[in-house]
């Protein structure tokens, strides 16, 4: 008699268990928090962020002073004239050999550079022999070096402007082995 009552009890149990659950509808979360975090509107006031003030704080905070993300190596060349000349005295870069891939690095100049300085780096550009802008000098013409390129693409010059949010780090270095490249061969 006793067994036939816990089967039974047993048999209700998955019965109730299995009439609950609808293919159609999800099913129950646990710790639905966890799946759906709370939507704060950017910069509206918070519990979540107190201000020194001990008032609300704003959801939408600052990175403390002084930090930088990740991976990020910061440039000590200031954007000054000087720096300028001073960067032209930077003639290694901080690649070793086996990080410069010249391959992905003409990839880049063609993208990037080669509508305005041209494929060889004469300054003759699509750009240029479009007659949309003037100016632009051939690499033979100049005296510049692998710093002081980087540099130019990281601030930018003249009315070239800063590729620093279009290439990273890395990138601008490649780039600028590529063009001492070009350099040598005009």
């Amino acid at each position: 008699m006793k067994s036939l009552f816990k089967i039974a009890i047993v048999a209700g149990i998955m019965v109730s268990l299995s009439s609950c659950k609808d293919n159609l509808k999800p099913n129950y979360q646990y710790m639905p928090n966890m799946y759906e975090s709370v939507a704060y509107e950017t910069y509206s006031e918070s519990d979540a962020f107190n201000s020194p003030t001990g008032l609300k704080g704003k959801e939408g905070q600052l990175p403390p002073i002084g930090s930088i993300k990740r991976g990020f190596v910061p440039y000590e060349i200031p954007n000054t004239t000087e720096g300028y000349n001073f960067s032209k005295s930077v003639i290694i870069s901080p690649l070793d050999s086996t990080e410069v891939d010249m391959t992905k690095a003409a990839e880049l100049y063609g993208i990037y550079c080669a509508i305005c300085h041209g494929t060889e780096g004469n300054g003759k550009g699509k750009l240029v022999t479009q007659e949309k802008i003037l100016g632009v000098p051939s690499y033979a013409d100049r005296q510049i070096s692998i710093g002081s390129i980087y540099h130019v693409q990281t601030y930018g010059l003249n009315s070239m402007g800063s590729y620093a949010n279009l290439l990273n780090q890395k990138e601008r270095w490649q780039v600028a082995a590529y063009v001492m490249e070009l350099k040598s061969k005009l």
